[in-house]
């Protein structure tokens, strides 16, 4: 049964609250204040109230799934969908959903994964749910610090930052998590890859306008920004790119630095990493020792298997070897993500490659 849709209400208010701009900056709501026993480690005066109130978002735990079929009729090709894969477990996560609910918590085989977005920083950060040896789930605490989503663990109520991937205040203050990779890209690129895939069925118990933005224009207007935030210039604002971050500082690829396909290998704070990349898709790796083959780009659309290495290892899109002696070795996933230009220098000391 599907839960009571919000009152007309509660529309308004959330509409009021996601597209006036804010003037000045909020003050933390009350309840929050309260149970902050601990210190933030983030200023406090630049934690804002977003407006809809703790859990006012709802967060989807344990979402209905589909195949793809059931879902094309909705989803658009150029639809943006975060992917994962454990095994022959694959799972589509459509940003159509996700602008609504921000947190999905889903177990697959023995991973519990939260795939946390935000749809004011276009970021999409899978977060392994198990804490300190317990699993636990996130929701959204109505909270934003620089413009991005403040999750909020179950289990201790403490409050994260997405981008930042830590915990910032609370019990569990300055624990990190452990990211788990996760593809961003259109859902006619996703589907050719993994034609078997599973996705998160639309039936949600949730009455929403699934395939609206409830931003409007947001994503495209480099001249909108709902709340303050620090402006960099150096690239438009709203452009997505692929971040690699490692410490207090990051690393930015552009999809123009790849064309229609190439491998971009690169070094960043003393490490070696490989971008793959086309128009559609940008991911990374990080070379450990001895991972120093010449590796080519093989991607051809029809194949998940994006690189060849001398030694006739082909690796997949998620730096799966599926074949050559490597076989069932992975390439290594590094802290990365993808997002809205403006969000990674807000959050961290930031290079652009070429630049």
């Amino acid at each position: 049964m599907k839960k009571k849709a919000p009152s007309f209400i509660f529309y308004i208010t959330a509409f009021i609250c996601c597209h006036v701009l804010v003037a000045q900056k909020s003050t933390l709501n009350q309840d929050i204040k309260k149970k902050s026993a601990t210190a933030w480690s983030i200023p406090t005066a630049e934690v804002l109230n977003g407006g809809p109130g703790k859990d006012g978002i709802p967060a989807l735990d344990n979402p209905s799934l589909v195949v793809a079929d059931e879902v094309s009729p909705i989803l658009k090709d150029t639809d943006l969908v975060l992917g994962y894969k454990n095994g022959n477990d694959i799972r589509a996560y459509p940003r159509i959903i996700l602008d609504w609910h921000e947190i999905i918590n889903d177990k697959i085989g023995d991973v519990a994964l939260a795939v946390t977005y935000c749809p004011l920083t276009g970021t999409g950060i899978g977060w392994n749910r198990n804490i300190k040896g317990k699993e636990t789930t996130f929701g959204v605490s109505g909270l934003l610090y620089n413009t991005n989503l403040i999750p909020f663990d179950r289990s201790t109520d403490s409050n994260w930052s997405q981008i930042l991937n830590v915990s910032v205040n609370g019990a569990l203050e300055g624990e990190k998590a452990d990211q788990i990779m996760l593809v961003e890209t259109d859902w006619k690129t996703w589907k050719t890859l993994y034609p078997k895939t599973k996705v998160v069925s639309l039936e949600t118990g949730f009455s929403r306008s699934y395939g609206t933005s409830p931003y409007g224009d947001y994503n495209t207007n480099n001249d909108r920004l709902i709340f303050p935030v620090a402006k960099d210039e150096r690239l438009p604002l709203k452009e997505r790119v692929h971040a690699i971050v490692d410490g207090s500082d990051a690393k930015v690829y552009r999809f123009a630095d790849f064309d229609t396909g190439r491998i971009v290998m690169d070094s960043f704070k003393g490490k070696n990493y490989m971008v793959v990349g086309n128009v559609n898709f940008i991911v990374s790796f990080e070379l450990k020792e001895g991972n120093a083959s010449k590796f080519e780009y093989e991607y051809n659309g029809t194949s998940d298997v994006i690189i060849q290495d001398g030694h006739s290892n082909r690796y997949t899109i998620f730096g799966e070897a599926v074949s050559g002696p490597k076989q069932g070795e992975r390439l290594e996933p590094c802290s990365s993500f993808m997002g809205f230009w403006f969000s990674i220098p807000a959050f961290y000391e930031t290079v652009v490659y070429g630049k």
